[in-house]
């Protein structure tokens, strides 16, 4: 009998996307408050979706004494910086209370594995509401772990290319619309990878759970200067870009392993590929030297930008 994965904001663009990656092996369930979506996800990912609130613990108590997951992939969140600034209540309360809600649950109902989605966001110095609220998810799945025997760990992200209300799908509206795009920072970096990676890492952080629960899971990415990916889209698909006024929270760099992270990150490869587990309070024996931000990161060439905004994710 195949393992049950219950995905939390399971019709989104990363659920979904999930969801198509591992139902050969899993038997998937879809949980997501966003009756919308409920049946174009179903027709999508040809997996089972729930009405789930993961504001509303019961309506998780409901999900899991239904169908008995052996994992859950946290993914439900309110996850939009300028969003998160003006109605800070619901960001709290999907960000926080829902993280709280889902590892309670969790540990009650006896889940084995319980893997959050972070942010970059969430690394330290933080500057906004959004990432603040994810930094408390990871906080609060790390120090749960341990009191039951149901391992809690998070994965961090950058930014996962044409997900819901990113950049990419922002600017190909703006460009067909009316041929010019309008960027908020062009002098801004950020990393960027795609939304296949971005299940990769949840995949990782699930086969190597032993390695991770307790601590935060990240990995080698590439970045890339906002003004270029401009310059490559409108290099390659024309029309033109301009500046446009700021939105509050945003900062010039992302950082993956924060200054104050150093000492409790140690380097792990996977798969050939290059990751990070972050342990909070306990210090590691060989901890890593150097921050990682989008500032001093790989930064991606020509061709893999015009990848990047050429392939079109919906």
């Amino acid at each position: 009998m195949k393992t049950t994965v219950l995905i939390t904001g399971g019709t989104g663009f990363l659920g979904r996307k999930l969801a198509r990656n591992i139902r050969n092996e899993y038997n998937v369930v879809l949980g997501a408050r966003n009756n919308k979506q409920n049946s174009i996800a179903r027709d999508v990912t040809r997996c089972v979706v729930m009405p789930m609130d993961v504001t509303n613990i019961e309506s998780i108590r409901d999900v899991c004494i239904e169908i008995r997951p052996q994992i859950i992939i946290h993914a439900a969140a309110t996850k939009f910086v300028d969003l998160a600034e003006r109605f800070p209540m619901e960001c709290i309360d999907v960000n926080v209370i829902g993280s709280e809600n889902v590892a309670r649950v969790a540990m009650e109902t006896g889940v084995e594995i319980v893997i959050g989605i972070s942010t970059d966001k969430a690394a330290p110095p933080i500057r906004n509401t959004y990432g603040l609220s994810k930094a408390l998810m990871e906080r609060l799945f790390s120090a749960s772990d341990g009191k039951t025997p149901t391992k809690l760990s998070c994965v961090r992200y950058g930014n996962v290319a044409w997900s819901t209300g990113s950049v990419l799908p922002i600017w190909k509206k703006m460009h067909d619309e009316t041929g010019v795009i309008q960027s908020t920072g062009p002098e801004m970096r950020r990393f960027f990878f795609n939304v296949d990676e971005a299940a990769a890492l949840v995949k990782t952080a699930m086969d190597n759970i032993d390695d991770i629960h307790g601590k935060v899971l990240s990995r080698e990415m590439k970045a890339a200067q906002i003004q270029d990916l401009l310059t490559v889209w409108t290099k390659h698909k024309g029309g033109r870009w301009e500046r446009a006024e700021g939105r509050p929270g945003e900062r010039d760099d992302e950082f993956l392993i924060g200054d104050i992270e150093l000492p409790y990150t140690r380097e792990i490869k996977y798969g050939g590929i290059r990751h990070y587990i972050i342990s909070f309070n306990k210090k590691v024996s060989s901890p890593i030297e150097t921050i990682l931000s989008s500032a001093n990161a790989e930064r991606m060439t020509e061709t893999e930008m015009l990848e990047l905004v050429s392939n079109v994710v919906e």
